[in-house]
């Protein structure tokens, strides 16, 4: 069983294409190999795995990331349903800093967005009823938590529809000042 992992134009971020072995029974897929991530360069220890399922087409949710000591690298999965998956490059001495990427995720491509630490990440949901996978390199620290506007001119980031529901903490978060 294979991975398919593509670097994206952010620095360290990827493209994970999950390949299924299927038969008339379904399929079976790996959704993590931690020795394929390394031989791609990329590093990802899985502490911590979260769910976010949304009920509703165009619910946003983001731009969320975690400050430092402790920023959290994810690998990101629809397992249910589609989204619009954003990765944001908000490290100063990243070339790829203010750049974003975004990629449709669903539960039929069978690909993942793999999100550095020190970026931010967020999506738009697609359809009704969008389950997301998150496997996370570092446990949720409350303190840390932070974001920046899914909106911000700084970005500019093409989201393919208008949000219908966001919460307010997101719809509140400052735009980025690059501190």
């Amino acid at each position: 069983m294979v991975m398919i992992i593509t670097p994206l134009n952010i620095q360290g971020a990827a493209i994970v294409e999950i390949q299924p072995l299927r038969d008339d029974r379904g399929f079976f897929a790996r959704s993590f190999c931690e020795q394929e991530f390394q031989d791609a360069g990329l590093a990802l220890n899985v502490v911590q795995s979260n769910l976010s399922h949304n009920k509703k087409k165009g619910t946003l949710r983001g731009m969320h990331f975690q400050a430092s000591p402790k920023p959290d690298p994810k690998l990101v999965s629809c397992i249910q349903g589609s989204i619009f998956d954003v990765v944001v490059d908000l490290r100063k001495d990243s070339d790829t800093y203010c750049q974003w990427h975004g990629v449709e995720l669903t539960a039929d491509n069978h690909k993942a967005l793999f999100v550095p630490p020190g970026c931010a990440h967020g999506f738009l949901t697609l359809s009704d009823d969008a389950l997301v996978h998150y496997q996370m390199g570092e446990v949720f620290v409350p303190e840390l938590a932070r974001g920046v506007r899914w909106d911000d001119p700084t970005f500019a980031i093409k989201w393919p529809a208008q949000p219908l529901s966001i919460a307010e903490r997101d719809a509140t978060y400052a735009n980025f000042t690059g501190e």
